[in-house]
């Protein structure tokens, strides 16, 4: 963490210097959210980042959420909290996921643990994939947002009754609310409006847009309690497949003593609804101990429940301009989480996918609204995230399936174990890949970095930081700020020292940031160029770096002494683990959102030039 730039100030500093009139209320805004799910505050968070972009967002409920719907938290997720700054307290909190028991009938009819295996294999990620309450991730975002320069704090009771177009070039969207506090109606003007308000969005519905899918029929409820058991693996996030009872997934919570329970209870017929079953809390917990049988379950109190259908839909796409007008105005309206895509629980992305929506459409509305793209990019949103919700939709359809299958047999019950396995990675939230487009190239050069697949996020891994000997992850340097990273793997041999290869790109490079630098900013505050190099650290000269990765920075110039790095002393060494050419090296650009854009040889700098210019503005 950096701070002091422009001057000693005690205190926390993760708590920004308040803007003159921060906390005011405005009617006209760059951003209008609505919505404070998961997917609104993390946009909220990211946009919060910036001083020069106002924001509101808006709730119906009168309060911050108490008791979250949500609990698993994605490996990729703790990548991204970590961007945010609060990755430690949700790893201190949560429940770690180690292994995943699988129980299902014996020859017998009797359950056993058929197997026992890793959740998440080794080198997916330096995060651990966490089951946390989805209120206390609301928590950490609505920190951040407080800390803020503009101290951004949510409108709750804000009912969303009509969003329209005008004609007012500046501030197009106009929202009226209905105040469910008893303070009347409010109306806002607004640049972009996003809609994170749920599966019956009203904002997707003033877009014209409906979710399109199908049901899957299936009938389950959830419920937090406090249990007292014998089941061995209560601890443990287990499926549980019985012969004749149907099925229950466990996923042990927070805490040491709280667990989740997923529970089945049959298929839906006709018309039927899940409110028409008359769920409650008594029947969830004996149809518990009916699956778990002959194992006792003696639910002491629950703490939450719920029953719902499973059902995949999408909507058919996530901003407001029409395909045939593509190209000819650019979206000011746009929908995240569950108002685009609905799927089941089970799988553990909701949550996790509704954040990576809004933190894809964060920066990139941050950049266009800070002068630093063209709307053009603004486009890239709904093309990227769709085809992800798509992705999700079939492999929850199939997840959900396969839990549900009532196996004939040891073979057939054993398909769901191995489709788990199987998408270990995709359930972990690193296999989301994103098509070549504007803002992500091509593979042409991808040998160089076989590790760091373009169009998949920044893979991190061990080094040590040059200037004081900081082990750390390479990607814990990138933080939700906005900026595009140029990272510069050094060939063998390079030190930095003038004539190297690393000096010939940052003396060529320099030129090229400068373009989109604004005048009197810092000269990485759009593209942060970082290099890594093969020699050992204490073999270095920091002296010998180029003055492009020591930057004067702030009103003082200070030197900004963090942009080099060294291979982890004791390894496993970065070029070996991601596969680095090393007698080449390589270059990566990096998008705002940790996406690999680019791989390409260190002497690329026009095609760096023509790829940046195809989206930054010259400042």
């Amino acid at each position: 963490m950096q701070f002091h730039l422009n001057g000693f100030r005690s205190g926390d500093p993760a708590v920004a210097e308040a803007l003159p009139k921060a906390g005011d209320v405005a009617q006209k805004v760059d951003v209008l959210i609505v919505g404070c799910g998961p997917a609104g505050l993390t946009l909220a968070a990211q946009l919060s980042a910036f001083p020069e972009i106002s924001v509101r967002i808006t709730e119906r409920k009168p309060g911050p959420l108490e008791v979250g719907q949500a609990d698993g938290i994605a490996c990729r997720s703790v990548e991204m909290f970590e961007a945010f700054g609060f990755a430690e307290k949700v790893m201190k909190e949560a429940y770690w996921v180690n292994e995943v028991a699988f129980w299902r009938p014996g020859a017998d009819g009797a359950l056993h643990r058929a197997d026992r295996i890793m959740d998440v294999e080794d080198d997916l990620s330096e995060m651990p994939h966490v089951i946390l309450n989805q209120a206390r991730v609301h928590d950490f975002y609505l920190e951040i947002m407080r800390n803020s320069p503009r101290r951004l704090t949510p409108d709750y009771n804000r009912e969303l009754v009509e969003l329209t177009r005008t004609e007012d070039p500046e501030y197009p969207m106009q929202a009226t609310f209905r105040c469910l506090d008893g303070a009347g109606t409010e109306t806002l003007r607004a640049r972009y409006v996003v809609g994170c308000d749920g599966a019956r969005s009203t904002v997707r519905a003033s877009m014209g847009h409906a979710l399109k899918g199908e049901s899957a029929r299936q009938l389950w409820g959830v419920m937090d309690v406090l249990p007292v058991t014998d089941f061995p693996d209560i601890r443990l996030k287990a499926a549980i497949q019985s012969a004749d009872q149907g099925s229950v997934l466990i996923i042990p919570r927070e805490g040491g003593y709280m667990v989740r329970m997923y529970i089945e209870l049959g298929e839906l017929h006709g018309d039927e609804r899940a409110a028409d079953r008359a769920v409650s809390a008594e029947l969830l917990i004996a149809k518990a101990q009916a699956i778990l049988s002959p194992y006792s379950l003696e639910v002491k109190e629950v703490a939450w429940w719920s029953a719902y259908e499973i059902g995949q839909r999408v909507c058919d796409a996530f901003d407001d301009v029409p395909e045939r007008e593509r190209g000819s105005r650019s979206p000011r309206v746009f929908i995240a989480g569950d108002a685009c895509h609905t799927h089941s629980p089970k799988a553990g992305q909701g949550m996790n996918v509704s954040m990576a929506d809004t933190f894809n459409l964060g920066w990139k509305l941050a950049a266009v609204l800070r002068g630093r793209a063209a709307p053009a990019l603004l486009d890239t949103y709904s093309e990227e995230r769709r085809a992800k919700a798509k992705e999700l939709i079939d492999f929850d359809r199939d997840m959900a399936r396969l839990f549900s299958a009532k196996p004939k047999d040891a073979a057939e019950a054993a398909q769901f174990q191995r489709y788990f396995k199987q998408h270990g990675r995709y359930t972990a939230g690193v296999e989301t890949r994103y098509d070549p487009s504007l803002i992500t190239g091509g593979t042409g050069h991808q040998a160089l970095a076989a590790g760091q697949i373009v169009g998949k996020r920044f893979h991190s891994a061990p080094v040590v930081r040059l200037a004081d000997a900081k082990p750390m992850q390479l990607g814990h340097a990138f933080k939700a700020d906005g900026r595009w990273r140029v990272l510069a793997f050094a060939p063998a041999g390079d030190g930095g020292q003038p004539g190297g290869a690393i000096a010939r790109l940052c003396a060529e490079l320099e030129p090229v940031i400068a373009g989109v630098t604004p005048e009197g900013a810092d000269p990485d505050s759009v593209i942060d160029l970082r290099a890594v190099f093969q020699t050992p650290h204490r073999e270095m000269r920091l002296g010998d770096l180029p003055a492009a990765l020591l930057p004067r920075k702030g009103r003082y110039g200070l030197t900004d002494y963090e942009k080099a790095f060294c291979p982890a002393p004791n390894g496993p060494d970065i070029f070996d683990l991601r596969g680095i050419n090393r007698a080449r090296g390589a270059l990566l650009v990096l998008r705002p959102d940790q996406f690999v854009a680019q791989v390409l040889p260190l002497g690329s700098t026009d095609e760096i030039l023509k790829f940046l210019n195809g989206f930054l503005l010259p400042a």
